[in-house]
């Protein structure tokens, strides 16, 4: 049995506000927004959640979370930037995970709130939404799918694997 179809949602870093005349699109991480990211990267490679492909919105923000990230993803992994991410509500990012095809075992989505906790939570079974009440920057879930392709992806299709945050990976002995 080959093993279920893995995803992994990514809220960017926290970004830099420094410079109000920026476009919202072109603000880079902050700092903290870096730090955080290199948290998560060491997650990522501690606990061996390896995409197969990235999706990641064309905002700078998120493309920086990426970079920073790089190090922690396989070498070879395709990395797709698309407008259509930036700023996505829950059913724009549920279209474009549909698209997906059914070789790519496990994906990671690098995205906005609202549309990415609206995500990680509506694709969860009602009861296990709780466990994700916030989504703040640079937090990460793993879901695994319950159903067998892409294309079926939606509501209460997932179970809840792992959700970690920068500040309980920071808190966290084992990082």
């Amino acid at each position: 049995m080959r093993p279920p179809r893995r995803l992994l949602l990514l809220r960017h870093g926290k970004s830099d506000w420094a410079n109000g005349a920026t476009p919202d699109a072109d603000r880079p991480l902050s700092p903290r927004g870096r730090a955080s990211c290199r948290l998560i990267a060491e997650h990522l490679t501690a606990d061996r959640l390896a995409p197969d492909l990235v999706l990641c919105s064309s905002a700078r923000r998120t493309r920086e979370t990426v970079e920073q990230i790089a190090g922690a993803l396989p070498v070879s992994v395709p990395v797709l930037t698309e407008d259509r991410l930036y700023l996505a509500d829950v059913s724009d990012l549920l279209d474009r995970l549909r698209e997906l095809d059914d070789g790519v075992p496990t994906v990671l989505l690098v995205g906005h709130n609202p549309g990415i906790h609206a995500l990680a939570t509506g694709l969860l079974p009602l009861g296990e939404r709780s466990r994700l009440p916030t989504f703040p920057t640079a937090a990460l879930a793993v879901e695994d799918l319950a159903v067998g392709r892409w294309a079926e992806l939606g509501p209460s299709t997932t179970r809840l694997v792992s959700f970690v945050t920068p500040r309980s990976l920071a808190g966290s002995s084992s990082h």
